[in-house]
């Protein structure tokens, strides 16, 4: 394994143990609730927007190591974001995540994620892309305030 690897499964694990925003917010102004029946991830993410920006993230529930660690790295990148960079980021590491296994992903995406960029190998992983993704899909659901609740499978 390379040592980026290595340091990138650290901080996955860092994550899992102690995630970040690991919260709920009381005074939130925005909600929604996220599952994968695949593999019983399910979480809960609030939003307190203030005016275009998101001025806290908090979300809770259980899953895999992935689907913690996506969501402790999520609201830490999305916090004191406005929407639109918001969902910039969760296009551009969709994008990441859904590349084909063999395609080659430019060092430069991979780092402009920061520390998101250490989800990238998941998509060696196709099952766990949805791991990887639950929370952003969630987050994005609660913007939008289409969708109170989303799963993986819709």
């Amino acid at each position: 394994m390379s040592e980026v690897n290595e340091l990138y499964q650290q901080l996955i694990l860092e994550h899992n143990k102690s995630p970040r925003n690991f919260k709920k917010l009381e005074n939130a102004t925005h909600d929604a609730d996220g599952y994968n029946p695949l593999c019983g991830d399910h979480y809960h993410v609030w939003l307190k927007l203030d005016g275009d920006t998101i001025a806290d993230i908090g979300f809770q529930g259980s899953g895999c190591a992935i689907s913690k660690s996506s969501a402790s790295m999520m609201t830490s990148a999305v916090k004191g974001a406005t929407i639109q960079e918001a969902k910039e980021m969760l296009e551009k590491y969709h994008s990441v995540i859904m590349t084909k296994i063999g395609d080659e992903i430019p060092e430069e995406k991979i780092e402009s994620l920061g520390s998101l960029g250490a989800l990238a190998g998941v998509r060696e992983f196709p099952a766990r892309i949805k791991c990887a993704s639950l929370a952003w899909h969630t987050m994005n659901a609660a913007l939008t305030q289409k969708e109170k609740s989303v799963s993986t499978e819709n």
